[in-house]
This record gives C-alpha cells, structure tokens and sequence, in this order.
C-alpha cells in the first residue's frame, strides 16, 4: 500500500515527530511505501509529493515545523479540488491513503472526503487545544511552556520598573493557552474569550498588586473581547483565507489599565514565537503515538476516522466527533484560576 501524508493548516510544533512516527510504523510494521503530500490540499491537487524513505525522516521527533509544508487550501473550495478530481489524482499518483493532519478546518474536509469515498483518516492538530473528542493535541504543551518561560522574563522586567505587564498569547476561539501559562507564572489576571470580564475588575486587581508593592502581570488571549464590544480586535485586518488577523488587544488592555490605575503598563504580543520551534518532550509522545496509531487505522481500513487522546491511551473516534463545536474552558476552570487574582 502506498501512503500519503499531509499537513494543512498553521503548523505547530510536533508536526514532523507526527510523521516520523507514521513513516516508521508504516514501513516497519506494515511494509507501506510512505510518501509526502506537499503543503497540505494543494499538493494533493497539483500533484505535488516527495518520497518519504526511513532515512528522511531521521532526527525529526525533535524538529518544529514540517518538512511537507503546509496550506490553507480547502479541499473543496479551491479550482481543481472535490471529490473526483481528488480521486483521479490519487489513482493517477499511486496514492491507495492519505493522513490528514490537521486542524478543525482540515477534518472537516478530510471528513466530507471520507464520506464521499476517499480512503482518509485523520490526525488532530491544534495549538489551541480546542478540538472536541481528544483531550489534548500537540503543540499546546510547547505553546504554554513557551508563554510560561516568557512571561517570567517579563515578570522580572516589570518589577525592576514597578510597571504593569501585559502579555498577549494566541488563542482565538478558546483560552486554554491564557489559562496554563498564565496559571504557572503566577499572572494575577488572566482574560480569556469565553469570559466578558469587566475592565473595572482588573484593574481592581491591577491596583491591589501594585499597591502592595508587586509588579502585576496580566495574561490576555488574542481573542478576548472586552465588555460592552461585539467582536475582537484584528488590526492587521484579514489574512487571504478571510479569517481575521487577530491582534492588538494586549496594547488596548496596557492602555486602559494605565488610564484606569495610573500604573505604567506594557504589552508584549508573543505571536507566533509560541508555535515556532521544537517541541517539548510531552508533545514528542503524542505526536509519536498519533503518527503510530494513524498507520493502525489505514492498515484496518477505518476510513473517516481519527486518533484521539482519552487520558493515557490513544483512541479512534470518528472525525466527526471533532466537529460538534469548540471545546471550551469550562467556567469552573476559570473559577478555580480566578481565586489566585490580586491580592
């Protein structure tokens, strides 16, 4: 059997250990030939592939990024994509499966295809974490370390200047990153999307920091919208795929807690620093486990679905459970997190 592997959508550390993991198991175990579907979609509709032997894939588990690159071009949206053009292009390629790894946006794709008779099985990939059916994904673990270590640098900073430190982290939909990060340094406010908190109230917290003589640090996820507005902020306007380019809040916050407090408050906009990079070891695992358990699933010919994570095991759901909505920080978790703010 020959296989294809692809990556779609934003990469993330721990894509390359997903596909180190896959090439090995498929050929030790399986005797696949593996090959790899360059930048996601796309190279599926231009026929666009690399051979992928045991030796291109030495040393990877360690390595960010992806080797096959990555795209956000829709499987079905795009001139050449849809079913029958994508089964011809399988068959003329020699291509007898394909992995998708990827995002929310790609299993829904990989999802449609599947039901329309393409043999596709999916692998989960979120920094964000907000994927229902898997309890974690690769990458959020490396994105929180990452925050982690530098919210400690600007912990340091702002207590040298007796400032306020905003530190902006990704999370567009959900604050899962905001929520680990801003729990292990310490933050004394964390803002997340699934929570309207008012202004007032951190700067109640800021000020009750400050006034004890601490520098506040305050954790905000790019997508937070503030009380009393409708949508968050995307200064940079929309990126090609239309989704907004989030960005900019941290500023906004630094500003209306220095107006509302009078303590000098800064932001720093950690972007994609949190998703460049090799991964960390707990996302080595995973990624290795998916891309083993992914080999599994296409040797059964269980097409339409994807392997998950259930505590310690790694499962396989149906790809349509990923889809049934966000998973959200649940309100008790911020609750508990809510305790530890000023004072």
């Amino acid at each position: 059997m020959r296989v294809g592997l692809l990556t779609s959508g934003g990469d993330c550390p721990g894509l390359n250990a997903v596909i180190r993991a896959a090439v090995l198991n498929g050929i030790k175990t399986y005797d696949f030939e593996m090959v790899g579907i360059r930048n996601g979609w796309a190279g599926l509709i231009d026929k666009d592939v690399v051979e992928l032997p045991r030796q291109a894939v030495r040393g990877l588990s360690g390595t960010g990024g992806t080797i096959i690159g990555t795209s956000r071009t829709h499987p079905y949206d795009t001139a050449g994509g849809g079913p029958e053009n994508m089964k011809r292009n399988l068959e003329e390629m020699g291509i007898d499966a394909v992995v998708a790894i990827g995002g929310e946006g790609t299993l829904a794709g990989a999802n449609r295809l599947a039901k329309d008779g393409l043999p596709i099985v999916g692998v989960p990939k979120t920094i964000d974490n907000d994927l229902m059916a898997t309890d974690y994904t690769f990458g959020f673990d490396t994105a929180v370390q990452i925050a982690t270590d530098a919210m400690d640098r600007l912990r340091t900073t702002g207590e040298s200047h007796h400032r306020c430190m905003v530190a902006e982290v990704m999370g567009r939909h959900v604050g899962w990153i905001a929520l680990h990060s801003g729990m292990a340094s310490g933050a004394h406010a964390i803002l997340i999307p699934e929570v309207r908190t008012p202004m007032s109230q951190v700067a109640e917290w800021v000020k009750q920091v400050h006034d004890k003589g601490r520098s506040p640090l305050v954790v905000v996820a790019e997508g937070f919208v503030p009380e009393g507005q409708d949508d968050p902020l995307a200064a940079a306007g929309n990126a090609k795929d239309g989704r907004p380019r989030l960005g900019g809040i941290g500023d906004w916050v630094a500003r209306e807690l220095e107006e509302a407090t009078g303590v000098e408050s800064r932001a720093t906009v950690l972007g994609h620093i949190q998703r460049g990079g090799d991964p960390s070891a707990t996302d080595r695992v995973l990624s290795t486990r998916f891309g083993m358990q992914a080999m599994k699933l296409v040797a059964e010919h269980r097409w339409g679905q994807m392997v998950a994570a259930n505590g310690t095991e790694i499962i396989s759901v149906p790809m349509s459970a990923a889809l049934s909505g966000l998973k959200k920080v649940p309100l008790a978790r911020y609750e508990e997190a809510r305790v530890l703010f000023g004072r």
